[in-house]
């Protein structure tokens, strides 16, 4: 690739990037057969993976491919000689964007154990619920004697197995709670659960009229369909700083007196070399001492295109090497380097986030201990007034069950889960249980630039002014080149109907642009500085000359995103504060929120920067929605009450935020904020009716009115309505 910007302009190329060397941890693991993880935050249907899977098996030395669309990565099964690098070459070529993913770093992230037994323990609570609810229909029915108490023995056998098995998540709950001295929803839960297996087993030992197994193993049925639906909203939300570490090149060819030799990058001391080849990501952090390449800074910049490096340019772990070899003296390496550090940052942040106590848990607070003390005063009282301890402990069952928290554990996780089906078929996928409530009170929207309001390529500018012969030996020129504006160009001329003129000796010169020789003529495109001639424009550009004539400048800008402009407009209408936080140079970001009407601008903002300024908002009494879409933004995104990112975004902002755009439209975000302030309002309806039922059914439980089976019967129906008013959202 050539460098086609002025000298001063760091940036970042948008294309997909080839990731490092071949996996370490595998390699040491499967000596013979080494497994590597690639990313491809670009599929999206059936025809990527056949087309992905097709690629790598077609590769020599690949001896298995398989893709998993849900994660957007594929596991490859290769013999040692293989290297990532040349899998996402291939890929690239391909038009598929691929990353190297370390398989260490993911492996936690990728067993979700507690869904899979909360989903089990639901399934045995449903059956068990099912048959217990046949059995008691026959005593409903007004079975006598032996044949009631045979139905209430075979009730007792199948519902306590199920009700301690199931029951496993609130116990160990509640134990936890009462252990530290505070107490939760599951204590009540348990005690509930508890009082109505025992009541149940004491009136069937004693040939009772009434047993209740149904209503215990209801409590559990109802209760674990809340917990499971609130673990899915969660399940999607893997941590963003594991992803982050995850990209760092895990091996770096060190020099030595001998030649080079592969060393892990944890290894590397100050002052050691580092040989870095074009297509790999820099393992450490230094300083160029040799050779001549342009860097995908998006990792730390998110800026737009590549930045030239030369001897004495201070370079970063995770930057990506396009054009030539170099080699950088090491001045930080492991946990030392900054990429480290924002990794540390993601760290503190999303620790910082679950702070946020969602409308669930600020109910908790008032609910337990509440419904201990009508409890215990009831059964006090009634066992006062009658000395009777099965009476008592009667009222008390029937009080706890009919104060069981069913309503208010789906109070939350119904709406959530209708909401989150109609913002998916709206094309926004939440991830986070709490994310529609932290957007419903968000004042204040930040976006980064390039790759979010933009879609992050380049469209040349002018190309009309352009005589044929000079269009022509462009089109040339930058088809010799593999650099994104190089890209954008040939694209645009080859779109215009022009024809590449005959260049001879097309030389690409890597941090500077491409020469050849037309009709005897010396031709070049690049840098200004390099191509001579001409005057150096203040916007990103190009620049043609033909032999002597002067310099013909190329302008480029960014394309704008679907519904970005419509979007940042209806935001404002709506009172609501936007802000423009980009890493590119100020210049190009004034001129582009000018273009898309955005007042507040901060401009060559570093990653540390970006999360700086949204605390400092925070700070300010601001609820900030960040929208971002780079690995530079992943510490703002994790620091925002809310975040969201586009699905063309790097994996590790995708996982610090709360939503996904599963489209390339911006338009989702107003109706998900739309969205987030009804479902607010649907789940304090929701709590609103629980109280209520609370509030009219507790008096009736205290009077002795309601025995247990009533009281379950009551629990269910406001549950049932709970769930009814959610789907209002859909």
């Amino acid at each position: 690739m050539t460098a086609f910007a002025d000298p001063q302009r760091p940036s970042a190329c948008p294309a997909c990037d080839a990731a490092p060397l071949a996996e370490e941890i595998a390699a040491r693991a499967a000596p013979k057969d080494a497994r590597l993880m690639l990313a491809l935050p670009g599929i999206h249907c059936a025809g990527c993976i056949s087309g992905v899977e097709r690629i790598l098996t077609g590769l020599p030395g690949v001896r298995d491919a398989r893709v998993n669309l849900t994660l957007r990565r594929a596991a490859v099964e290769a013999g040692p000689e293989v290297e990532a690098e040349a899998l996402c070459a291939a890929l690239t070529d391909a038009g598929y964007e691929a990353h190297e993913l370390d398989p260490g770093v993911l492996a936690s992230t990728e067993i979700d154990a507690r869904g899979r037994a909360l989903l089990m323990r639901l399934a045995v609570a449903v059956f068990a619920m099912m048959n217990v609810m046949l059995l008691s229909v026959a005593v409903w029915s007004g079975a006598e004697g032996v044949t009631r108490d045979m139905m209430h023995w075979i009730s007792a056998a199948i519902a306590i197995p199920a009700v301690i098995f199931c029951g496993q998540p609130f116990y160990t709950s509640a134990f936890a709670a009462l252990r530290g001295g505070r107490l939760n929803m599951d204590v009540p839960i348990t005690l509930a659960i508890a009082l109505a297996v025992g009541t149940s087993l004491y009136e069937t030992m004693l040939s009772g009229e009434h047993a209740y197994f149904d209503a215990a193993i209801a409590l559990c049925t109802f209760l674990l369909a809340g917990r499971y639906l609130d673990h899915r909203t969660r399940a999607t939300a893997r941590s963003a700083a594991q992803e982050l570490a995850a990209l760092e090149v895990p091996r770096a060819l060190r020099l030595t007196g001998q030649g080079t030799e592969t060393v892990a990058a944890a290894d590397l001391r100050p002052g050691d070399l580092v040989r870095v080849l074009p297509g790999g990501r820099i393992p450490v952090d230094g300083r160029v001492t040799d050779g001549h390449t342009e860097l995908d800074r998006s990792v730390m910049t998110g800026e737009t295109l590549p930045a030239a490096a030369a001897p004495g340019d201070a370079v970063h772990a995770g930057e990506a090497n396009l054009t030539g070899p170099i080699t950088v003296e090491v001045q930080a390496a492991g946990r030392d380097t900054e990429l480290a550090r924002i990794a540390d940052l993601i760290a503190v942040a999303e620790a910082g986030r679950t702070n946020y106590t969602s409308l669930a848990d600020a109910a908790a607070k008032l609910y337990a201990p509440g419904v201990h003390i009508i409890a215990v005063l009831a059964a006090a009282g009634w066992w006062l007034a009658t000395m009777d301890v099965r009476v008592a402990l009667n009222i008390a069952a029937a009080v706890l069950i009919i104060t069981c928290p069913c309503a208010l554990g789906l109070a939350v996780p119904a709406v959530t889960t209708a909401a989150s089906g109609r913002l998916f078929r709206k094309g926004l996928l939440i991830k986070n249980g709490t994310a529609l409530e932290r957007l419903a009170e968000v004042d204040t929207v930040v976006f980064d630039k390039t790759g979010t309001l933009t879609d992050g390529a380049p469209e040349p500018l002018g190309l009309d002014q352009l005589d044929e012969a000079s269009g022509r030996v462009a089109l040339a020129l930058s088809q010799g080149s593999a650099h994104p504006l190089a890209h954008a160009m040939a694209r645009a001329l080859a779109a215009r109907g022009i024809t590449a003129a005959r260049v001879d000796s097309v030389v690409e010169r890597p941090g500077f642009g491409v020469e050849g020789t037309w009709r005897g003529k010396p031709v070049r495109l690049g840098r200004a500085g390099w191509v001579g001639g001409g005057d150096a424009v203040a916007t990103t550009a190009t620049y043609l000359r033909i032999a002597d004539a002067p310099a013909q400048a190329i302008r480029f800008a960014d394309t704008l995103r679907d519904g970005a402009a419509e979007l940042v407009a209806d935001l404002q209408a709506e009172g609501k504060r936007v802000v423009l936080l980009s890493g590119d140079v100020e210049a190009a970001v004034a001129a582009f929120a000018t273009r898309i009407g955005i007042a507040d601008v901060i401009a060559e903002a570093r990653p540390e920067a970006k999360a700086a300024s949204i605390s400092a908002l925070a700070s300010d009494g601001a609820k900030v929605l960040m929208v971002g879409d780079g690995m530079n933004d992943t510490a703002a995104l994790t620091a925002a009450h809310v975040s969201i990112s586009p699905a063309s975004a790097l994996e590790a902002a995708r996982s610090a935020s709360d939503m996904v755009l599963t489209g390339r439209s911006l338009a989702p975000i107003l109706d998900a904020m739309a969205t987030a302030r009804s479902a607010r309002s649907r789940i304090k309806e929701n709590f609103t009716i629980a109280s209520v039922y609370n509030v009219l059914a507790v008096p009736l439980a205290v009077a002795g009115l309601c025995s247990p089976l009533i009281a379950a019967l009551a629990m269910s129906s406001s549950s049932l309505t709970v769930s009814l008013n959610a789907l209002r959202l859909r």
